[in-house]
């Protein structure tokens, strides 16, 4: 699929940062890189944001010329049109180090192949158990003294190994130095979320309890686990998505403005915010299972796993007091999208005009497949006797382009050392604490048939707030 791109926007630096002067990718030859970071690093090299060499580090026995073929036939199998001369340019910056991770001459190889850089970037495509054996590796090899260390999620897999986790790797690193990621973070309509509330005049003034009656956030999948099944079913839909992704989509609807556009300001917004939600009742979460996942190869035959989630949190501040934030997420649903959906108010009902119950008006922020903006209002149409509800529709890339993708953003802002858009650790403790009881008293797991918007538990936990909407799909 040919892509037309926009520049990337430009991000600012942490105070002293330096611009990476090597990549180092650990797990180079696994799926994430082949699905994520070829494409990626190929889409920086095309807009000339790549200025340094990369060094790929897998236990695989490979060679330079196989990385490369590797990395062709990834951006050709992601759908990227590959730009021969783009690519050569990114071939040219790649070396490989073969070497197990818990073998110190690994680690003196890799000083070896990057030589004389003294501002590395690792990026750690590994699973989180390997974590702390590469940052100790790396220590003992000198070379994190002025390093970034970018890490995947999950972090942990409740508050207590998140701490664990964190306690691990702060031996051998400082705080500042970890970048861990969240893949939504980098997405474009996230970042849009607050241009859209602070900038905007007639938007601000109503983005607060006194208008809004209910906030619902949908990450709804069309496929299912497919051939995950040994990952995700230690896992489940709460751990996967709703503590990291869909907090980090509450986190910026209803955190207050920052004063200031620094990291460890807009940092602050984001932990008080999560500070001011409630831990979440198990009385308001309901976990689903699809039919048919408990076939899928890697999946207990008696597995209690959730594949949807819906939840309601509050929070307890002056701007949302009593205002519930419905959040629900789900495989094998109709469709596959995310939104941020506020619900306003009803208007008054007035005799002269109103003949019908008017749907709520509502404010619509699409984050994916494809980004945009749907507001929907009340107007009278010629083709109606009276009000009918009417979409006014805006897709970002029609109105600049289309945005980098989210690891194109993160990548990009882990080299030139901005971390605004990495979760810092007091954030990962805060929703940790928020989930804890859903993971202490999980509750039943519902059956739902594939293709279906999940168990019918789910509509009852929306009661005396209107009914679920949307999503609003992509066109």
């Amino acid at each position: 699929m040919s892509t037309t791109v926009a520049p990337t926007r430009k991000v600012a630096r942490d105070q002293g940062a330096t611009p990476a002067d090597v990549l180092v990718v650990f797990g180079i030859t696994g799926d994430l890189a082949k699905v994520m970071t070829f494409r990626s690093l190929h889409r920086l090299e095309q807009r000339e944001m790549l200025d340094c060499p990369i060094v790929g580090v897998a236990v695989d026995d490979w060679t330079v010329d196989r990385l490369r073929e590797r990395a062709r036939e990834s951006i050709v199998g992601t759908g990227e049109q590959l730009d021969d001369a783009v690519f050569d340019r990114l071939a040219r910056r790649l070396s490989y180090v073969e070497g197990d991770f818990g073998d110190a001459g690994t680690y003196e190889r890799v000083a070896e192949a990057i030589g004389d850089k003294q501002h590395p970037v690792f990026y750690l495509e590994i699973p989180p158990f390997l974590f702390g054996r590469v940052v100790q590796g790396l220590h003992d090899a000198g070379l994190t003294k002025h390093a970034r260390v970018v890490v995947e999620k999950p972090f942990g897999h409740d508050g207590d190994s998140a701490r664990a986790l964190a306690a691990e790797l702060h031996q051998y690193i400082d705080e500042a130095q970890l970048y861990r990621i969240d893949h939504y973070l980098g997405k474009m309509g996230i970042d849009e979320i607050l241009h859209l509330r602070f900038a905007n005049s007639m938007l601000e003034p109503v983005w607060n309890r006194n208008y809004i009656s209910a906030v619902q956030i949908t990450m709804a999948e069309d496929f299912g686990v497919e051939d995950r099944g040994h990952f995700y079913d230690p896992v489940g839909a709460l751990r996967d998505v709703v503590v990291n992704h869909l907090m980090q989509v509450v986190a910026m609807a209803a955190m207050e403005a920052p004063s200031r556009g620094d990291q460890a300001t807009i940092k602050d917004a984001q932990v008080a915010l999560f500070r001011a939600v409630r831990e979440a009742d198990p009385a308001n979460y309901v976990r689903g299972q699809y039919d048919g996942y408990r076939a899928i190869d890697g999946v207990a035959a008696d597995s209690k796993t959730e594949t949807f989630a819906a939840l309601r949190l509050e929070i307890e501040n002056w701007r949302w007091a009593g205002v519930p934030f419905f959040i629900r997420t789900g495989k094998r649903l109709p469709v596959t999208q995310t939104e941020l959906r506020l619900v306003f108010k009803h208007a008054p009902k007035l005799g002269f005009a109103f003949d019908r119950e008017l749907d709520p008006n509502q404010l619509v922020v699409k984050l994916d497949p494809s980004t945009g903006i749907r507001l929907v209002l009340d107007a009278h149409r010629a083709d109606q006797p009276g009000s009918s509800e009417i979409d006014f529709d805006v897709e970002f890339a029609e109105q600049g382009g289309e945005g980098p993708t989210p690891y194109e953003v993160l990548l990009h802002a882990a080299m030139v050392g901005d971390s605004t858009r990495f979760t810092r650790q007091d954030g990962v403790e805060e929703t940790w604490r928020i989930m804890q009881p859903l993971l202490d008293t999980p509750g039943p797991v519902h059956p739902y048939p594939p293709g279906s918007w999940g168990p019918e538990a789910a509509k009852e936990l929306v009661a005396g707030h209107g009914t679920w909407h949307g999503p609003w799909v992509a066109s």
